[in-house]
């Protein structure tokens, strides 16, 4: 009999640690699936109220005919998306999901665009990451490109290594090729304010995101200070 239980088969270290890897996973899985669904909040962005806003598009228009620095402050950005903005949910889902706006959180370096829905009555928000980085070429001119990403997760890694931000799902932050799911929706949006965005973000020579403000320039090189050529702002 002894010899019959020595002989049978016993889990190997190699199948019980599969199995401890796929249950972490469903673990991980199932509270990422949780946080998704968990609305992030938004009490913290001002400008929810429906006081009459500034024509944002003349303010952008005055300061470029001008030539003059102008701040818009996060409350300004979004009441006029609040007064402006004419969206809804199509397709099939029309009748399950509907869409209840659109807020922008403005933070150091960066910009947070939050679209907000409902699902079957239950709020769910899905955002995008956006900063803008401006480099001088060696004529002088400046270089604007958007990118659309918050940063990286571990900065300290070499460059060409880092995994960045690209939004949230909910209260969880997601790596920027979850976007692709959700892009058709923001560049939508984006389309819908082409006149802003070519105002703010073309026709500006000094593009500076801080906490709760947007600060936009339009005079040349000559008349403010920038850095050397190649260099970022």
């Amino acid at each position: 009999m002894d010899d019959e239980e020595k002989l049978k088969p016993k889990g190997s270290c190699l199948g019980k640690l599969a199995a401890l890897v796929a249950l972490a996973g469903m673990a991980g899985m199932a509270a990422a699936v949780f946080f998704i669904v968990q609305p992030q909040d938004l009490s913290d962005i001002k400008g929810a109220d429906a006081n009459r806003p500034r024509d944002l598009r003349a303010v952008l228009q005055s300061a470029i005919d001008r030539s003059y620095e102008v701040t818009l402050t996060e409350e300004e950005i979004n009441r006029y998306l609040r007064q402006t903005l004419e969206a809804k949910q199509g397709g099939v889902l029309a009748g399950k999901v509907a869409f209840e706006g659109v807020r922008v959180r403005l933070e150091e370096g960066r910009a947070e665009i939050i679209m907000e829905r409902s699902v079957m009555g239950q709020p769910l928000t899905l955002s995008m990451f956006v900063r803008v980085e401006q480099t001088l070429d060696m004529k002088g001119t400046t270089q604007t490109t958007v990118l659309r990403d918050g940063g990286a997760f571990l900065p300290e890694l070499p460059r060409a290594e880092r995994l960045v931000k690209g939004g949230r799902f909910g209260q969880l932050v997601v790596p920027q090729g979850f976007l692709l799911l959700v892009l058709p929706a923001f560049e939508k949006l984006a389309a819908s304010y082409a006149k802003e965005l070519e105002l703010g973000f073309e026709e500006m020579t000094r593009i500076t995101l801080s906490d709760g403000k947007l600060v936009l320039d339009p005079r040349p090189g000559d008349d403010v200070e920038l850095p050397g050529a190649g260099g970022s702002f």
